[in-house]
């Protein structure tokens, strides 16, 4: 592992404020330091299918991700070399022509419902952070989110939320919280929680100067 790069981990379920996190830390750190890699970036190519089977995909679910472009991507950026990461659009169920330029930086956060589902993925990480939510909330946020934007009734959402988000939570997103080595309730709202990361973060750069 290199010393000048570290790699970290947040996950958490859907709605529980992950993204939230990474803002708030990346707002509180220089610009130079933070390159931010959504794991929602690294849904398959759904190309090769019809828009039948694009509608069907569930996107809760490991087998929805395309693990091996994430770590590689994530591997560049680790040993210096910038990346064109993918573009998805919820929309169409597909990535989109255009990439995002990023460039290589002393920390690299991976954020996604899943990030600390994969273990080749999770051994490359410095910091594992599971952001902890009540279900409730989640479920009132994704309300929110999907109505404005993706279009989905009150009723869709929640009839997703129980036949897709739950279970789905309850397999594979929960679980992964023994991984974690922080783990951060609350969601966005924890500035405490925030604070410890930056502070983490800031003590790792302090240590690069001294050497």
């Amino acid at each position: 592992m290199s010393d000048k790069v570290t790699i970290i981990g947040i996950a958490g379920g859907t709605g529980s404020g992950k993204t939230t996190v990474v803002k708030k830390v990346a707002a509180a750190l220089p610009p130079h330091q933070v390159a931010v890699v959504p794991l929602d970036s690294y849904y398959n190519d759904t190309t090769e299918m019809t828009e039948e089977e694009r509608r069907a995909i569930n996107f809760d679910h490991p087998d929805a991700f395309d693990w091996k472009l994430l770590t590689k991507q994530v591997n560049d950026l680790r040993n210096g070399i910038a990346i064109e990461q993918p573009t998805y659009s919820y929309l169409i169920c597909n990535r989109l022509p255009e990439t995002i330029h990023v460039e290589p930086k002393p920390v690299i956060i991976i954020e996604g419902i899943m990030t600390l589902l994969n273990k080749k993925l999770r051994d490359i990480m410095d910091l594992k952070i599971f952001v902890d939510c009540d279900s409730d909330e989640r479920l009132i946020r994704n309300i929110e989110r999907d109505i404005v934007e993706r279009g989905r009734t009150v009723s869709m959402v929640v009839d997703r939320y129980l036949e897709v988000l739950k279970p789905m939570h309850e397999q594979f997103i929960e679980p992964t919280k023994r991984f974690a080595d922080l783990i951060i309730p609350q969601g966005g709202q924890n500035e405490k929680g925030i604070g410890i990361i930056c502070k983490y973060i800031e003590g790792l750069e302090a240590n690069i100067e001294r050497k």
